[in-house]
């Protein structure tokens, strides 16, 4: 049956022109935006996880950014820590001249006070952004933002990573050793067994004497003179010198400490004033073992007192025992030897942990990235459009359009058919 008022083809080619247009819609929206999925409406889920995703992402560029201005404050840190430690190393040397007999130890002085200040203007210059990290302004740690943690149930946690200051500092008050006034007899310091503190032997040649560190209290003075040596003089022939070396013991010090600053303060001077082979200094525990193969008598004396005061510590307390370093006097020699490598390890502490730190935040920057880009790639497989099959979508849609639309005006001339009828 025919009829006019009902067009059947003419509705099932509307219904079909209008699918095919919304479909080159569709795909013409995709090729002008990119996107497979512009917005929630075209796929609600997929479009919630792609902007979750697009919020961490912009989340780690942050992160990224944070990460590269605590690199950059680690390695100023660290570079200044190892320039102070070649200038403390540049210092031993000094501090190590200055153990020989015949030495101006006046100019030594002055270029140590010179390489203290350089040290104090490195300190000093090590900030970045207004953050010095080795000027011992704070003990407290930074914290450098590294990650966001994201749980399963969407919560979201800040990662730092804590980098320690380190005090390379000179402005802690320092002070020298203050050897005991009050002379004590209490067998603390012995010679070949001697109970007489304050005791001197005659060491003949190829013979050998022990030192012994007896007891160690706060304060307790010691004193080791050396007379009679036999120098080796650097324009030839021989000369004859005598050192005395002291060491005031604090309440961390015990016998084996003791024995070890003096064997320092005793091997250093026989190193660098005396042939290798004139004099041998030993050290077993507590006790100190002074072999003389000179060829000639040396004299040894040994001494405690009670009431000293110890010198500024190495560590603890920045490099401010750089302070209290004075090479000018014979004693004060030998005490800065010990005190220089205790303040060489603090700096070589520091610029080891600024190092370590270094790493790690090099580290978690490239695997930021890494992921930054992981996430950039997740979101474009979700939401991004397939241009290739866009392309040929749009084509064919192109012509289903033209065949419905030629369809749809065919089925529309159908009913002009039935006038014919009428003629």
């Amino acid at each position: 049956m025919s009829s006019i008022l009902t067009n059947n083809s003419a509705m099932v080619a509307l219904q079909t022109l209008k699918s095919v247009n919304g479909n080159l819609a569709t795909t013409q929206s995709q090729i002008s935006t990119g996107k497979s999925v512009a917005s929630a409406k075209d796929s609600s889920a997929i479009w919630a996880i792609s902007k979750v995703m697009e919020s961490d992402v912009q989340g780690f560029n942050s992160i990224s950014e944070t990460l590269s201005l605590g690199q950059s404050t680690v390695a100023v840190a660290r570079n200044a820590s190892e320039t102070v430690t070649d200038l403390l190393t540049q210092m031993k040397g000094k501090i190590v001249s200055a153990q020989e007999a015949n030495v101006d130890r006046d100019k030594l002085q002055t270029d140590i006070t010179a390489l203290r200040e350089q040290i104090g203007s490195v300190v000093g210059a090590a900030q970045f952004n207004g953050l010095n990290l080795i000027d011992g302004s704070s003990t407290d740690a930074v914290d450098v933002l590294s990650s966001l943690d994201r749980a399963t149930d969407g919560t979201v946690a800040a990662k730092s990573i804590s980098v320690a200051r380190q005090d390379l500092s000179l402005t802690t008050v320092a002070s020298s050793a203050v050897f005991g006034a009050v002379d004590v007899d209490d067998g603390s310091l012995a010679t070949n067994g001697a109970t007489n503190d304050d005791s001197a032997v005659t060491v003949a040649d190829t013979g050998n004497t022990v030192i012994g560190i007896e007891s160690v209290s706060d304060g307790a003075s010691y004193r080791i003179t050396l007379e009679d040596v036999q120098l080796e003089s650097t324009g030839g022939g021989t000369a004859v010198g005598s050192r005395t070396f002291e060491y005031v013991a604090g309440t961390d010090d015990s016998a084996e400490s003791v024995a070890q600053n003096l064997f320092s303060q005793v091997s250093a001077y026989l190193d660098a004033s005396t042939s290798s082979s004139d004099y041998t200094l030993s050290r077993s525990g507590a006790d100190l073992t002074l072999t003389n193969n000179s060829g000639e008598n040396l004299d040894v004396t040994v001494k405690t007192s009670s009431g000293g005061t110890p010198g500024t510590s190495g560590s603890g307390s920045g490099l401010g025992a750089l302070n209290a370093i004075d090479v000018s006097t014979e004693v004060g020699a030998g005490q800065a030897l010990t005190a220089i490598e205790g303040l060489i390890q603090t700096s070589i502490d520091a610029a080891a942990s600024f190092g370590s730190a270094q790493g790690r935040i090099e580290t978690q920057s490239e695997f930021v990235s890494q992921l930054t880009d992981s996430l950039k790639s997740g979101i474009g497989s979700l939401v991004d459009a397939d241009l290739e099959e866009a392309s040929a979508r749009l084509q064919a849609l192109q012509v289903q359009q033209q065949l419905a639309t030629q369809s749809l005006s065919i089925a529309n001339q159908a009913p002009q058919s039935l006038l014919s009828l009428f003629r």
